[in-house]
């Protein structure tokens, strides 16, 4: 059935944006820390954290410009912002203590986002970076004094040890929101990739079929053209015979209508619509498709209802769409040999086919296999492209197929087909 691709956003855009939130909340972090660090007269040195901190706000101004200006971004600027926050932390921990910073475990969330979201040449780059930054840390920075033992509303606090423990759980926080989310948007990206490939093969299996339909058409003319000259000598004999007569006019009819669909095949071939913009009605449309059919399948009664409302849009006649109507009606008259109903309810913007034969409906094998190229229900009695070929024939206009088991017997088979792609504007 018709699915449409999914959103082809960029992942490392994508990846970008949520790096960004990820700053915003480190940021809001640092600046709460050091709020609260003030709050309790612990002296901190107000240029280097200043200078940090907004180092990183602006990377973070910078990070949300170039997002609503451009869609496309690479590993490599993703690469880049890693880094700055890298040199941004080094620069906060070399004032503020060092490696005995209770804030320290900050360098591993770029190391986290750079796991998930970069090639592994770029992880462990930056994971090098990281470590060799905190081993410096280890042997230079400026200590930061009072950030142990504090006294506060008359319970001893060691100021440090509730840091490292509030950073676990700011650190974990995050990780579950965010970098879950990162992996979530790969994956979203691997199966829209999957779709992708997919869709590809399916159209490469149908511009075989496409190919193969050509070469049949052009080798099937010699002998339809030989028949076609022996029926007309066999009416000829049988000019006094009218029971034979009136058979041997059904066998021509079916083989001008072979001739006329080989003849479709080679002359619109890759044409959506019409010639210069020939059209009818819907209602006409339809009823034009239906005539076509009962001509071969004069036998099968076929139960028409069509309603329109108030609407009967004009629209581009397409050859494939009434080929399509065409497949599913055979197979509806190939389970159903004595009565097919058809009901047609339309407006101005959409088209909806219900055609319901009175069969063994569908097994849940074939439930299984429907649509797949070269399946056939029939018991080795057809090619098993009527439906595939039908799913790709909506599916060029939006279409959608679904074929299910009728509660009362038989198999229902729904045609929804949106008709802005076919519709003439006035």
């Amino acid at each position: 059935m018709n699915t449409p691709f999914p959103n082809l956003e960029n992942p490392t855009r994508r990846n970008l944006q949520r790096l960004f939130l990820l700053r915003s909340v480190m940021v809001a972090f640092m600046l709460a820390a050091t709020l609260t660090l003030f709050y309790l007269n612990i002296p901190l040195p107000k240029l280097p954290i200043a200078f940090a901190v907004g180092g990183m706000l602006l990377l973070n101004v910078m990070t949300l410009l170039r997002l609503k200006k451009f869609s496309n971004v690479t590993d490599q600027e993703l690469l880049l912002q890693l880094l700055g926050d890298l040199v941004a932390l080094t620069v906060l921990f070399y004032f503020t203590g060092g490696y005995s910073n209770p804030l320290v475990w900050m360098y591993l969330l770029p190391l986290t986002v750079a796991a998930v979201a970069l090639k592994r040449e770029y992880a462990w780059l930056l994971a090098i970076i990281a470590v060799s930054c905190y081993s410096t840390l280890v042997f230079y920075y400026v200590p930061l004094s009072h950030l142990h033992m504090h006294y506060l509303a008359g319970k001893s606090l060691d100021i440090h040890l509730v840091g490292m423990w509030l950073g676990f759980v700011v650190s974990a926080g995050i990780i579950a929101f965010f970098v879950t989310r990162i992996g979530q948007s790969l994956r979203d990206y691997d199966q829209m990739m999957a779709s992708i490939r997919e869709k590809s093969l399916e159209s490469e299996r149908a511009l075989s079929l496409g190919t193969l339909a050509t070469s049949a058409a052009h080798e099937l003319g010699t002998p339809l053209a030989t028949m076609a000259v022996i029926s007309k000598e066999l009416a000829q004999d049988l000019s006094n015979q009218p029971e034979q007569l009136q058979q041997l006019e059904i066998i021509r009819t079916q083989i001008g209508r072979c001739k006329e669909i080989l003849s479709s095949i080679t002359h619109h071939a890759g044409q959506s619509r019409a010639d210069a913009g020939h059209g009818l009605t819907l209602s006409q449309f339809l009823q034009e498709a239906i005539q076509r059919w009962r001509d071969t399948r004069p036998a099968t009664e076929l139960v028409i209802d069509l309603n329109n409302g108030s609407s009967d849009p004009l629209i581009f006649t397409d050859k494939t769409l009434t080929q399509a109507i065409q497949n599913l009606l055979d197979n509806a008259a190939d389970a159903s040999p004595e009565r097919v109903l058809f009901n047609a309810i339309w407006n101005n913007d959409t088209l909806k086919i219900q055609i319901r034969d009175f069969g063994n409906g569908l097994s849940d094998e074939v439930k299984k296999q429907l649509g797949t190229p070269f399946f056939s229900s029939k018991n080795g009695n057809g090619m098993g492209l009527g439906v595939y070929l039908t799913e790709i024939i909506l599916a060029k206009f939006g279409g959608t197929l679904t074929l299910s088991n009728h509660s009362e017997g038989g198999v229902l088979t729904v045609v929804k087909l949106p008709l802005h792609k076919l519709r003439i504007a006035h």
